[in-house]
């Protein structure tokens, strides 16, 4: 188990790494906010890559049961959980990740009984 942990924080790393390989800003297209449209998709990929990372990192925090989206720096956490513990802690590992702007709260928490 700790080595499937160990490879998919190497995957992570890696495709962030890749990603923010490809992140660039045009001048002569067309520009959001002084980016161009696809240097923000591409920051904002890496920034949603970077927050997962952190949450499979996070000790008791189930990285498969937390969605993680990113619009221009704004990250949207969704999933259901299993405690409001896990959901204050997510939302504090995201707000740490550099270039994130805000992060809203969309986790619910799980019923007991399902899973």
């Amino acid at each position: 188990m700790k080595s499937i942990k160990h490879c998919s924080a190497f995957f992570l790393a890696l495709m962030l790494a890749l990603i923010a390989g490809c992140a660039t800003t045009d001048e002569g297209s067309d520009t959001l906010a002084g980016k161009s449209a696809t240097g923000q998709y591409f920051d904002d990929s890496a920034i949603t890559t970077k927050v997962k990372a952190a949450i499979f990192n996070e000790p008791g925090l189930d990285s498969a049961e937390i969605n993680v989206e990113t619009n221009q720096g704004n990250v949207q956490l969704s999933g259901f959980v299993e405690s409001r513990d896990a959901i204050t802690r997510a939302v504090e590992v995201a707000q740490r990740v550099e270039g994130v702007r805000s992060v809203k709260n969309d986790m619910r928490l799980r019923e007991t009984g399902y899973r």
